[in-house]
């Protein structure tokens, strides 16, 4: 009965929630603990990967320029947006801790919807990089300077975080009378702000919009920087000029297109949700927050030769100590 308590209340009572409980994949909690291990090499991969490249950035004086200063912000947010989602998904599946508190489910709901426009914003400020280096290659150093990214970084930060805000805030001030128990393995605002039995039309407008204004200006804005880059390319005649130009922009463009297609069939899957099992969209969200943060160090470095270079010297160095 104190159980019943805790989970439901009378509809005509607002519920003083001190906790929400996490249900991951309701239909298939029996392979929770198979799923686990190949989340946890994914989780181990896109750590180290990204740990490894920010060393190297770190001590390699030959990767201290602008470029390399922008990949280093794209893996700090993939670092925290990891640390946000998957420790909590992965206790859930080994000792069976469901429960979050009231106040870290809303600052797990801030740190993803905030993080992933902030790299969406990255992937935008890198476009930009790459247009002016193809386009106006002989003015780059006096646009893309220590000062730009700097700049930049602090308005990937301060735009997407605003912005973000008022979503967790929104869901945190609804009545919540219809239990705590959660049906995903992360606090999103969308299965959370259900639980409520006040409106949450406004909610869910202003994360729509918001998203959509942040997402869809960062990608239009990509989509206009490559097609001028690709024009300026097709344009080049010295030999092997437009090859290499491509290969410079080829590992970036790889990495936007996964970003952007994880986050479309996510988007598809959760409008036609009726139609497909509820557990699809729940590991296509923990996935996205895991396999783009893998993807994109392991690319940048295969692809890049000064980073490549940097991780070889790096490694040497702890060879010989």
């Amino acid at each position: 009965p104190s159980r019943r308590r805790h989970l439901l209340c009378p509809t005509n009572s607002p519920a003083v929630l001190s906790e929400f409980l996490l249900i991951c994949f309701p239909g298939f909690q029996s392979w929770q603990h198979w799923l686990s291990l190949p989340l946890s090499l994914l989780f181990l991969l896109a750590m180290a990967a990204n740990a490894t490249l920010l060393i190297t950035i770190r001590l390699e004086a030959s990767l201290h320029e602008p470029m390399y200063y922008l990949l280093s912000l794209l893996s700090l947010l993939d670092i925290v947006l990891c640390l946000t989602v998957i420790p909590k998904v992965l206790t859930i599946f080994w000792f069976d801790l469901r429960a979050i508190s009231f106040s870290a489910c809303f600052l797990q709901m801030f740190v993803m919807n905030s993080f992933l426009t902030m790299e969406s914003c990255t992937f935008m400020v890198m476009a930009y990089d790459r247009y002016v280096a193809i386009c106006h290659p002989l003015r780059y150093p006096s646009i893309i300077t220590n000062h730009f990214v700097a700049k930049a970084a602090i308005f990937v930060i301060a735009r997407n975080a605003l912005f973000s805000l008022p979503v967790p805030i929104l869901s945190a001030q609804l009545h919540y009378c219809a239990g705590n128990i959660i049906k995903n393995c992360i606090c999103t605002n969308l299965s959370v702000s259900t639980l409520s039995c006040d409106d949450i039309t406004f909610n869910r407008l202003y994360q729509l919009v918001a998203g959509w204004t942040l997402l869809g200006s960062d990608l239009i804005l990509i989509i206009f920087s490559y097609t001028f880059i690709l024009r300026a390319v097709l344009r080049i005649k010295a030999e092997g000029a437009a090859a290499k130009a491509l290969s410079t922009c080829g590992s970036h463009f790889i990495l936007i297109l996964f970003f952007s297609t994880i986050l479309l069939v996510l988007i598809i899957t959760n409008v036609a949700r009726k139609r497909i099992p509820p557990d699809v969209p729940i590991l296509l969200n923990i996935l996205h927050h895991l396999i783009p943060p893998a993807m994109n160090p392991i690319v940048y470095g295969v692809r890049t030769k000064e980073i490549k270079q940097g991780i070889q010297r790096l490694l040497r160095r702890l060879l010989d100590v």
